[in-house]
């Protein structure tokens, strides 16, 4: 594939409450893309489209047609082409996918991504119910009150009967997670304590939400926006020369891929009831990243930004991108692989367990993330000698799903 490269990027501290100091969708926005265009030193008036992933602002924010409020941050801006893009907590991943599309396809050489959900303004059952909306309405989550810890819940015993599980190792990823968080100075969860039971079946320290889903295997109800700033080779060449950097030390996306299924839940366990994969397509997409990357396995790469919505999440993540055998999991949490210091860690920013879980700016911040990574600038989250890695995104229940490769040289 023709080069995307990432000049630069910025994300909110998701610890903030935005409703609470008088702010909102806009101020969100508005911070990040400024942040974005700092970070990456180029001038506003060279960008030339602009993209926004969000998926209920109308719900929560009241506000749709995200895509104006670029020519309000920057006048430069305005006129410009722009597009919101929706797949539930995919939506930034498609705001990406679409972004590059454009830069591909030679209409840009210079693009804005923006990912966002203000959801901290609504109480929490209405908050849940806002993001039912990314269930098949209506049909599968009507004996629940949680609909999104009832759908994994669902994906757990799914596992449990197909290959057994044991929901320690769940209460481990949970752990590794939230560890990772205290290093990060953007993350939701950095300054929150915890005791021993909350990493156990205690019903008051980490009490059930839906079936064997617990309090400490849940994502995070989260305020934030990431943005990213999305070039060609062209443009990257030139920046580099302006900046005296190596094109080869500026982080590209080497691969990507991008695969959907049905709506409903028990309908892709259906199609897949047979296999040892629950989501098979979820597999073709990370294969079709490292694929169009030129590599031929996982480990190839330095670590993964995944999805861990719920814990059991990033579980199916674990196998599904074929660092161990389906059923497997366990493996990789019980020798450590997956932790700090393990060859392959997951979620050094602490996942949208620790970090926290704007829905909208996900994917765009797992990108974000990555391209930190492989240049040296993740700070405390860094991982040493990092030079490529790879993300994975889903909207729904794995209804979407989405994943880039991002690396440097």
């Amino acid at each position: 594939m023709t080069e995307i490269y990432v000049l630069g990027g910025s994300q909110t501290d998701f610890a903030r409450n935005w409703a609470r100091e008088g702010l909102g969708i806009y101020d969100m926005f508005a911070e990040a893309l400024q942040g974005a265009v700092e970070n990456s030193g180029v001038a506003p008036d060279r960008i030339q489209a602009g993209h926004v992933g969000n998926f209920v602002g109308d719900l929560f924010a009241h506000q749709g047609l995200l895509g104006g409020f670029f020519g309000h941050v920057y006048p430069e801006l305005n006129g410009i082409p722009t597009a919101r893009h929706e797949a539930a907590c995919a939506s930034g991943s498609m705001a990406i996918l679409s972004a590059m599309n454009e830069i591909l396809a030679g209409h840009v050489d210079l693009s804005a991504v923006v990912g966002l959900e203000l959801m901290r303004n609504v109480p929490g059952s209405t908050g849940a119910d806002y993001l039912g909306a990314a269930t098949w309405h209506g049909t599968e989550d009507t004996d629940c009150q949680f609909p999104w810890p009832h759908m994994f819940d669902r994906i757990l015993e799914e596992y449990d009967r197909r290959h057994g599980i044991d929901c320690d190792q769940l209460k481990t990823i949970a752990r590794i997670n939230f560890d990772n968080a205290r290093r990060n100075p953007q993350a939701q969860s950095r300054n929150w304590t915890f005791t021993e039971a909350s990493f156990t079946d205690d019903d008051e320290a980490n009490p059930p939400v839906e079936g064997r889903i617990r309090k400490m295997d849940c994502g995070q109800i989260t305020d934030g926006a990431a943005a990213i700033i999305l070039a060609s080779r062209k443009v990257a060449e030139e920046h580099a020369r302006a900046t005296g950097q190596q094109l080869r030390d500026i982080p590209r996306i080497k691969g990507w891929g991008h695969r959907s299924s049905t709506l409903l839940l028990e309908r892709k366990l259906e199609l897949s009831a047979d296999q040892p994969l629950l989501f098979p397509h979820a597999r073709a997409t990370f294969d079709d990243a490292l694929q169009r990357a030129g590599m031929d396995s996982i480990t190839d790469l330095d670590g993964l930004e995944t999805h861990d919505c719920f814990t059991v999440t990033e579980y199916m993540a674990i196998d599904h991108s074929g660092l161990t055998e389906p059923g497997q999991s366990w493996q990789a949490i019980e020798s450590g692989r997956i932790a700090p210091g393990g060859d392959f860690p997951i979620n050094p920013s602490g996942g949208l367990i620790g970090l926290g879980h704007p829905v909208g700016a996900t994917g765009v911040r797992m990108v974000l993330d990555c391209a930190r990574q492989v240049s040296g600038h993740a700070g405390d989250c860094q991982i040493p000698d990092a030079e490529n890695l790879i993300t994975f995104n889903v909207g729904g229940s794995t209804t979407t799903c989405a994943s880039f490769v991002v690396g440097v040289g």
